[in-house]
């Protein structure tokens, strides 16, 4: 898509987040709200599932040739042979969803890896004909809605060929739009961003790293990283809203992110790209650079991302090596060692 196309793209999803925010503030879980999807305590209210419906109306009625891909509906489609909107398939609830279901029943786009999250932002599914596919995640955050608390923001993302294009996160209960253009940088309210906030802070001391929990459970080194920093005079928060923690660090307000366990794209796109496009680094677990990693996300301002990278990957080896001596699997070395083995209950998805 051109400039111009992006520009009209962003106004239409800014518009779409701004309905959603004065929606989400007017109400409140409804009768038989919430309902748990894949497990406990990953919730889906009636206020998520309106809210996704009015931003996919909105997008297609702007765009009738994208594609929509949303975390309750799965996947639709613009206009079909019949001029109606073409869908792809009925997810678990009766839904749309999009071809190939993730373990969770949830959307799994082309690309994907063995656990169900894309491999890259190169594999996220792509409409045709020079369309964009939107991500929408209608409350990023719903166990803080549910509970009455903040921490709660809609994301909205658009891919092309090149990547992801355009994001969008409103936090809804302090009612500030963070966005990005592809090329463009960031902005927070309309007001450019650059990393390297923080009162202009040097290094990690005093520092503020994000994160969230996978699911119910830490991930692998995560309780490592933690410490680890915090030896380092940097403290560590979790919001409980995986588009916040990202677009957070764009706005100078932490140091970094690490999101070490399972995500989905719809979690992370627009937050990444905001923070990328302010100057963050943008990393995976093994320390590579990329455009959004989807098998672990780092984030970082450019003057500490490197002593991050390091610590984050000293965790997980050290996670790994205390699941091998426990005799546990990979995937228990987030709490190998720590007393009373597993943390909470319920397969580790991506916090609702």
């Amino acid at each position: 898509m051109t400039g111009r196309d992006l520009g009209a793209a962003l106004a239409v999803a800014e518009e779409a987040a701004r309905w959603a925010q004065r929606h989400i503030t007017s109400r409140r879980p409804g009768p038989g709200d919430p309902e748990e999807k894949a497990g406990p305590g990953d919730w889906v209210t009636s206020v998520d599932r309106e809210v996704e419906e009015h931003i996919r109306a909105a997008l297609l009625a702007a765009f009738p040739g994208d594609v929509v891909i949303g975390e309750e509906a799965g996947r639709s489609e613009g206009a079909g042979p019949d001029g109606g909107e073409q869908a792809a398939g009925a997810g678990p609830d009766g839904g749309e969803q999009a071809a190939g279901a993730g373990p969770d029943g949830g959307e799994q786009a082309a690309g994907a890896g063995p656990d169900g999250a894309d491999g890259a932002a190169a594999g996220l599914a792509q409409a045709g004909d020079g369309g964009l596919t939107w991500y929408i995640d209608p409350i990023d955050g719903t166990t803080n809605f549910v509970h009455g608390l903040p921490g709660v923001s809609v994301s909205i993302a658009a891919v092309d060929a090149g990547g992801v294009a355009v994001g969008v996160v409103h936090d809804v209960y302090r009612d500030e739009a963070f966005t990005a253009i592809r090329g463009r940088g960031a902005r927070v309210d309309g007001v450019a961003v650059a990393a390297g906030g923080e009162g202009d802070r040097v290094g990690l001391r005093g520092g503020l790293l994000l994160t969230e929990w996978s699911g119910l459970l830490p991930w692998p080194g995560m309780y490592g990283l933690i410490t680890d920093l915090q030896e380092r005079f940097t403290a560590t928060r979790v919001l409980g809203s995986c588009a916040l923690s990202l677009a957070s660090v764009g706005a100078g307000r932490a140091t970094g992110a690490v999101l070490g366990g399972h995500y989905n794209p719809w979690d992370v796109l627009a937050g990444a790209l905001i923070a990328a496009e302010a100057g963050c680094v943008v990393f995976d677990p093994d320390g590579v650079a990329g455009d959004v990693p989807m098998g672990g996300l780092g984030v970082a301002r450019p003057d500490v991302a490197d002593e991050i990278r390091r610590a984050w990957q000293q965790a997980r080896a050290r996670a790994a090596d205390a699941a091998a001596d426990d005799g546990a699997t990979a995937d228990d070395g987030a709490t190998a060692g720590v007393p009373g083995g597993r943390v909470g209950t319920g397969e580790a998805e991506a916090a609702p």
